[in-house]
């Protein structure tokens, strides 16, 4: 295992509320190695999506803290480059404007024709060669996310935060991403942190994966994927595969229940 490059230590984050503070990820500790790819799940509403965020450096811990190479975040940064489940590109650009986009800002101290050559790069690697002049409107769900990811990784980001990058997509096209993401993995090594409901997606994608408890998020167990990379479509049929997804899931389907019972309770004394 490689030296961690992002450290939670003892994380809580409150978040004001007109009943007072409301805790949503609570007292989390959490190592992130180089190149590692951890995928986080649990229920809805939890707070995984608030882990990505502090790593991403939009929101601050309310206690603790989280460092990148031993310094706390304290923004975002070039160095980390994230992908939303809404697709996030921009509508009035073209595919090709949308993947310079990162590489144009002062920031990113690229030159005119190293910006070129890196956008072909990622417009072929992508499949979007054919699309470079054409606008998000006219692509599919699909196509807009390899673009999204495209202009993250055409940034050349060390580090990717996905959130449910996939969830919106058919289950065609979410398993055709999938197997994308992981092939551009293998050109080009990122340390990835993805949060996402589907634990089928997570034993096939991650190194390591990291359940979180009902809100507030807690880390309910952190499991290592025994299955090596590069990985393919026939892993899915394994025995093995289906004897770790269904461990996963009987932990994720408990802390549902858990929610569910905290939510009764909470129409109970209201």
């Amino acid at each position: 295992m490689n030296a961690p490059r992002i450290m939670f230590d003892d994380v809580s984050v409150d978040f004001a509320t007109e009943r007072g503070p409301l805790r949503v990820v609570d007292r989390v500790s959490l190592a992130v190695h180089d190149q590692e790819f951890i995928c986080i799940v649990g229920p809805s509403g939890c707070g995984k999506t608030t882990l990505m965020n502090i790593v991403a450096g939009f929101v601050a811990p309310s206690s603790g803290r989280v460092t990148l190479d031993g310094q706390p975040i304290t923004g975002p940064g070039r160095d980390r480059g994230v992908i939303f489940q809404e697709y996030g590109v921009f509508p009035w650009l073209t595919v090709r404007e949308n993947i310079l986009f990162g590489l144009r800002l002062k920031s990113s101290r690229v030159s005119a024709s190293e910006q070129q050559s890196v956008c072909q790069k990622y417009l072929e690697l992508m499949g979007l060669a054919d699309f470079a002049q054409a606008f998000p409107k006219t692509l599919s769900g699909g196509m807009r996310q390899r673009l999204a990811i495209a202009r993250a990784y055409a940034a050349q980001p060390e580090f990717l935060l996905m959130d449910e990058p996939f969830g919106a997509l058919d289950a065609q096209t979410r398993s055709k991403m999938q197997n994308l993401l992981l092939e551009v993995l293998e050109r080009e090594a990122k340390t990835v942190m993805m949060i996402t409901h589907s634990v089928d997606e997570a034993v096939y994608l991650a190194s390591r994966i990291v359940v979180v408890t009902a809100r507030p998020a807690r880390i309910k167990a952190i499991i290592d994927v025994p299955f090596a990379y590069p990985r393919h479509e026939g892993l899915h049929e394994t025995p093995e595969f289906g004897a770790l997804k269904a461990h996963v899931r009987d932990l994720v389907m408990a802390e549902y229940e858990v929610q569910q019972q905290l939510g009764s309770a909470g129409m109970g004394a209201a």
